[in-house]
């Protein structure tokens, strides 16, 4: 369901209060008045009505509707559509949560058109209001105002993501071991970190455009000029740190790699030395296996039961063949000695 906030000023004071679009454009006749007109989850109907009433272009009003747009500045004849990207973090589950906020602002008229309840365009009203002078240089004055408050929203939103990444270093230079699940936070605080600075991006060309057509030459213009200044510089601070805080990211996603990769080296190498000395043990016993096994078949041959065996009527037979037990035993042990199996 439409909701419509409409508000008629006079030299930065708030006149009256419509209750419809009708009402708002009959007021709207009087000479040196300036309507906002505030759109809320606009049914497609309300919009198209909106954009007769303002003349508004086609193109620009397509994209309102549609939604999902980049933070943008265009300009349509007299008429300006500026796309703004308000955003709020939410710090327990490390995401950063996006508004939409459509601005069709006229020689005498701004349109607002959002989905969300967030930001609080009324807060921004209310402190216009508050100020009644900088209210009556007019449509700019509310356009420059909603700027302000868009990236006053967004300092929060850096400082929860700074936090954040000052936790993932803790995490890697904590000396408490590798946590190999730590990569899929830093991923996940990275991919936030890129989806912010799309919504951000655009803001330093469009303020610096907003600040070549103020009017510097004195009067009204210069607080416009000069409040449009001290945004741009907000803003330039507020996309450093974004950018500062996308290179922590991959650092510290590059450094737990190469962590990761030694603690699975260290493994390996632990393995392979477990490994061989199994295999260093197996080779001492095959070996002494060998040497035992030796005297064990010569005594299994003799101990055969056979009438015609030569060795049973030798004199010599018995201790050749223990001389052959001991000589073959200290054979295979002097082999294996030589090989370094024992």
């Amino acid at each position: 369901m439409t909701t419509i906030d409409a508000r008629i000023y006079v030299d930065g004071h708030l006149t009256s209060s419509p209750d419809d679009l009708a009402a708002a454009v009959e007021e709207m006749r009087q000479s040196g008045v300036v309507a906002w007109i505030g759109l809320q989850s606009p049914a497609p109907a309300d919009l198209e009505a909106v954009a007769m009433t303002f003349d508004l272009h086609p193109l620009a009003v397509e994209d309102a509707q549609k939604g999902h747009q980049r933070a943008k500045l265009e300009w349509y004849g007299d008429t300006m559509f500026v796309v703004l990207r308000p955003t709020w973090y939410d710090d327990a589950a490390e995401r950063v949560e996006f508004g939409e906020v459509h601005l069709f602002v006229g020689p005498d008229f701004v349109v607002t058109v959002r989905r969300e309840r967030r930001p609080d365009l009324n807060a921004v009203r209310d402190t216009l209001e508050s100020e009644p002078r900088f209210l009556g240089i007019g449509p700019r004055a509310m356009l420059t105002a909603f700027l302000d408050a868009i990236v006053d929203e967004d300092v929060p939103v850096v400082a929860g993501l700074e936090e954040d990444i000052d936790e993932v270093e803790d995490s890697l230079f904590g000396g408490a071991g590798v946590d190999i699940s730590l990569s899929e936070r830093i991923y996940r605080l990275l991919e936030q970190v890129i989806a912010f600075q799309r919504a951000i991006g655009p803001l330093p060309a469009m303020i610096r455009e907003l600040l070549d057509g103020a009017d510097g030459s004195g009067g009204s213009g210069d607080e416009v000029h000069n409040r449009l200044r001290n945004v741009l510089d907000h803003t330039v601070r507020v996309t450093e740190r974004v950018d500062t805080c996308r290179a922590l990211l991959d650092n510290a996603l590059t450094v737990h790699s190469t962590l990761v990769s030694l603690e699975q080296n260290d493994a390996m190498r632990r393995m392979s030395s477990a490994s061989f000395e199994q295999g260093e043990q197996v080779k001492r016993i095959s070996s002494w296996a060998a040497i035992l096994f030796t005297p064990t078949l010569i005594a299994s041959v003799y101990g055969m039961n056979f009438d015609h065996m030569p060795e049973l009527h030798w004199l010599w037979g018995y201790p050749f063949a223990l001389t052959l037990m001991l000589g073959l035993g200290v054979g295979l042990w002097g082999i294996f000695k030589w090989r370094d199996w024992l």
